[in-house]
């Protein structure tokens, strides 16, 4: 995404100062990394268990996850449209605009209209209605493995998002924008041009995707393609985390950076995310041996209220963790809805750095629809696309 015109957000064109560096990877995320890498590696039961959810985060989400980032950026820079500067100029439309941006997967949408309502070009309904629609990067999960419910929860949040914007923009009388420019340094640059490892990363994902596919059609991937998506997995695993390893983005990249690059970095970041949720899941399962389902079947009642809390966490790996609970089975649709509604994914940084008052504010608001639909499911359609 580009910014809006004489939009307050700064970009740092050096590697980020305050991450500590061991060479050219990043200590905590080289550890993380090396932990997965161990768990593959790891002899009996363990090491194949691991390595099947890898192959199976790898092949299932992280291809499309990276073919529709792909498709996404660039587009953007193809066309070289604007959305921001559209944006502030849309007026009237400036909340169905904002609700549609969140709606889109991942957090670049919703990180433009937080920027450009602290710049003072939308209102802050357009910053609800952004924040109430967004599922953050959980939404490429939901779409590559449960693409009947991300039919649902997109188009449904996004209507939500439209009706909680114009509600706000209606009743609320709360001046919130900054008395001063501020400024948010989203992501350092990269370079325009695509590095050694985004092409490596890219040769990879796109038999991946091949794969992916073939799965989605119900082949039988082992017999159709034999040992290759085993190694076609675990070599795109290992890039994508030797990638986030050494990155110095936190999560969002530059919007100046080239589509193979941005492609790149956010594949790898979600990855992270997604085979952390699969490992936990599995490994609970198996070596506890509870049955989740059951567990909380007894604590139904008050799951949609988890889920919109869960939604208050910044960040998308705790809204990557419900979608995956949903997946399996474990929790039911009305939660999965009410947390979708309530969280806002990585846009929740740059928005508490940008405006606290009118983060904090925004994501109490989005709280109430996501309460609202949440057990309106729970309560009207129990069995609905469980």
């Amino acid at each position: 995404m580009t910014p809006p015109a004489d939009s307050t957000m700064a970009y740092d064109t050096t590697p980020a100062p305050l991450v500590a560096r061991l060479g050219a990877f990043r200590p905590k995320r080289l550890i993380i990394a090396m932990a997965f890498l161990a768990l593959a590696l790891w002899p009996g039961e363990l090491g194949e268990v691991t390595r099947g959810l890898m192959v199976d985060a790898y092949v299932q989400v992280s291809v499309f996850v990276a073919a529709t980032l792909l498709l996404f950026y660039g587009a953007e820079r193809l066309f070289r449209f604007n959305i921001g500067t559209a944006l502030s100029r849309a007026k009237g439309w400036q909340v169905p605009i904002a609700a549609l941006m969140g709606a889109t997967p991942g957090c670049g949408g919703a990180v433009v209209v937080v920027a450009a309502y602290s710049s003072g070009h939308v209102g802050f309904g357009a910053v609800v209605a952004t924040l109430t629609a967004t599922m953050g990067d959980a939404a490429f999960l939901l779409i590559a493995t449960r693409p009947e419910a991300a039919l649902v929860v997109l188009p449904l949040s996004f209507v939500v998002g439209i009706l909680s914007g114009w509600l706000v923009d209606r009743f609320n009388r709360v001046e919130l924008h900054s008395s001063a420019r501020q400024h948010c340094e989203i992501a350092p640059r990269l370079g325009p041009k695509a590095r050694a490892r985004d092409w490596a990363y890219l040769a990879l994902a796109l038999p991946g995707l091949v794969i992916g596919v073939s799965q989605l059609a119900m082949y039988d991937i082992d017999a159709l393609y034999g040992p290759l998506p085993l190694i076609l997995g675990l070599a795109g695993t290992a890039l994508g985390l030797a990638i986030w390893a050494s990155s110095p983005l936190q999560a969002m990249t530059n919007p100046e950076d080239g589509p193979l690059t941005r492609m790149a970095e956010e594949t790898s970041f979600i990855s992270v995310w997604v085979i952390g949720a699969y490992l936990a899941y599995d490994y609970i399962v198996m070596f506890t041996g509870l049955d989740l389902e059951q567990l909380f079947a007894t604590v139904a009642p008050v799951l949609p209220l988890v889920a919109v809390l869960i939604g208050f966490v910044p960040g998308c790996g705790p809204q990557v963790l419900v979608a995956t609970l949903y997946i399996n089975g474990v929790i039911p649709f009305s939660s999965l809805i009410a947390n979708a509604i309530s969280n806002d994914g990585d846009a929740l940084f740059p928005a508490i750095a940008l405006n606290p008052k009118a983060a904090v504010l925004a994501t109490a608001y989005s709280a109430v629809p996501a309460l609202i639909v949440g057990y309106g499911f729970y309560l009207l359609a129990p069995g609905f696309m469980n």
